[in-house]
């Protein structure tokens, strides 16, 4: 199967063109694939149609899948896939709204963090023939390979703690009253520490492993001086030559890594305006 790899910045992503992920793959074409997704960090595949049960399939080439804590808004028949959308039948949101207000990166608030993330757009707001709801991707590795030298020698060996509570509380600070942290979730996801410079697990590329999500703070520094440090990691990741920025089509297959890559979905859209995507995890192994 012949693919046709267009870069889409000088940092990350690439377009894959000339094939079908509803189609029968072989080894071969299975394995560009995911050569591309470990070197460029984001794939996107445009005009794919995938019902739950060929996106799962797809998605468990690469491996395990996690299973959303999250668990209200998950698929009633395919719990591996993360329903995303603004839709409310029976005035309840069939899947999760907050498509993420913060930049972070998937589960790195967990002690493993998850591997990648595959989203299919099923329906997508649009008003004057614009698509809305954006979604914005950094690359960290090439934030790491920009950071001057003494930077990287003090961030070498530093560790922070990642918390999904933390996430709630700047909701909660930044005017979402609603967004409490519900008991249940909050016992699945306790806080837990990684090191600031991690490597890829295939490439072995060092990246810079924060985010405004999830990072909480600094382990062994004051809270000042780590807010500082973190505030400034986080603005250098996402500075524009580090950032693709995908317009999202109805049939959209847009698969990132979750540990070379962080990303930002804008929410520049309300009702009447429908979003509804399909999202499966990579499960992730320890990272180094």
């Amino acid at each position: 199967m012949a693919l046709n790899i267009k870069p889409l910045t000088d940092a990350l992503g690439v377009e894959i063109s000339g094939i079908d992920l509803a189609g029968n793959i072989d080894d071969a074409t299975f394995g560009a694939i995911e050569d591309a997704f470990n070197t460029y960090g984001v794939l996107v595949f445009r005009d794919q149609s995938l019902d739950p049960d060929v996106q799962v399939a797809f998605s468990r080439r690469f491996g395990a899948l996690d299973i959303h804590v999250f668990d209200q808004w998950n698929h009633r028949k395919h719990p591996e896939i993360l329903v995303v959308s603004n839709v409310k039948e029976n005035g309840e949101y069939v899947g999760i709204p907050d498509a993420g207000t913060y930049w972070h990166t998937d589960l790195s608030y967990m002690d493993v963090p998850s591997r990648g993330s595959i989203l299919h757009a099923i329906e997508i707001p649009v008003e004057n023939g614009e698509a809305l709801g954006d979604t914005l991707f950094a690359s960290t590795a090439a934030a790491y390979d920009a950071l001057p030298k003494e930077k990287r020698r003090r961030i070498e060996g530093t560790e922070a703690v990642y918390s999904l509570a933390h996430r709630h509380a700047k909701l909660i600070a930044d005017g979402d009253t609603s967004a409490i942290l519900a008991e249940d979730h909050a016992a699945k996801t306790p806080e837990v520490v990684h090191r600031i410079v991690q490597h890829h697990p295939v490439t072995g590329r060092p990246i810079i492993f924060v985010n405004e999500g999830h990072t909480a703070r600094v382990v062994g520094m004051a809270d000042d001086e780590g807010r500082a440090l973190l505030d400034e990691l986080c603005a250098f990741c996402t500075q524009p030559e580090f950032v693709y920025r995908h317009k999202w089509r109805v049939g959209d297959v847009v698969m990132w890594d979750n540990i070379q890559t962080q990303h930002l979905a804008l929410h520049d859209y309300d009702p009447p305006h429908r979003r509804y995507l399909h999202r499966t995890t990579l499960s992730g192994s320890p990272i180094a």
